[in-house]
């Protein structure tokens, strides 16, 4: 059993490339995870119950902000808490800023964001009353600003970083421990979703800056996810943790 054992995890986007992966390393941990996503995303079930025993999936559109919340306060009741809530979920879509509509703007502001805030806001009562809770924020490489055609998904990372700081403050006195992510350019299904016939064109473009020249794989993030969540972190809060190959 791994160092998790009996820790009650609740992790967003957990049907995506990144969430699966985290989700599978928590659970070899001994963590119990619940995997929240779209309930009417593509074979959501089917996707859910190959992820594996200890696993469960729960469905929830993070587009409707007070149903989330009230949804999740009850699913921590009935799980008897939450003790580790990773927000991973997130929307992001490419082309310049002036082609979004204001809509688009603020859906992915919603859901990357703002959803977070209400997640935490609904896990943290049980944590404060454990003196005890791990979250985590996924924050970006594109905060470095050299990516072009992601403003929107570029302020909502903005937000979760400032998040992160805020929360590691006002949370440390009740022995919760707030970090943040900042993946670089991972392999995964949304690298080519928004790509493409361009995958090869990206691939290279990605090499060319990272230091390490091999793309960055899913477990990877995993890895650092769990560092996180596990004991070794106890004394980390407050930072925003860069897995980008050395960008």
């Amino acid at each position: 059993m791994g160092n998790l054992a009996g820790k009650t995890v609740l992790l967003t986007g957990g049907l995506g490339t990144l969430g699966r992966a985290q989700a599978q390393k928590l659970n070899v941990e001994g963590a119990r995870v619940i995997v929240l996503d779209r309930p009417d995303s593509e074979d959501a079930d089917a996707r859910a119950a190959a992820l594996g025993a200890g696993i469960s999936f729960f469905g929830c559109d993070l587009n409707d902000l007070a149903k989330t919340e009230a949804a999740v306060i009850a699913l921590a009741e009935k799980m008897g808490g939450i003790d580790i809530l990773i927000n991973n979920a997130a929307l992001i879509i490419n082309k310049p800023h002036d082609e979004f509509s204001l809509t688009e703007y603020e859906d992915q502001i919603r859901v990357n964001s703002s959803a977070a805030f209400v997640l935490t806001r609904a896990c943290t009562p049980a944590m404060k009353a454990r003196k005890y809770g791990k979250i985590i924020n996924f924050t970006s490489i594109t905060l470095t600003g050299q990516w072009d055609g992601y403003v929107p998904y570029v302020v909502s990372k903005g937000a979760m970083l400032g998040l992160t700081k805020g929360l590691a403050r006002e949370l440390g006195p009740h022995g919760i421990t707030v970090n943040a992510v900042a993946p670089g350019a991972i392999v995964s299904e949304a690298e080519e979703r928004v790509f493409g016939d361009r995958l090869h064109e990206y691939n290279d473009w990605v090499l060319n800056r990272q230091s390490l020249k091999k793309r960055i794989q899913p477990s990877h993030v995993a890895d650092l996810v769990h560092f996180l969540v596990s004991p070794a972190s106890d004394m980390i809060s407050g930072q925003n943790y860069a897995i980008d190959g050395g960008w």
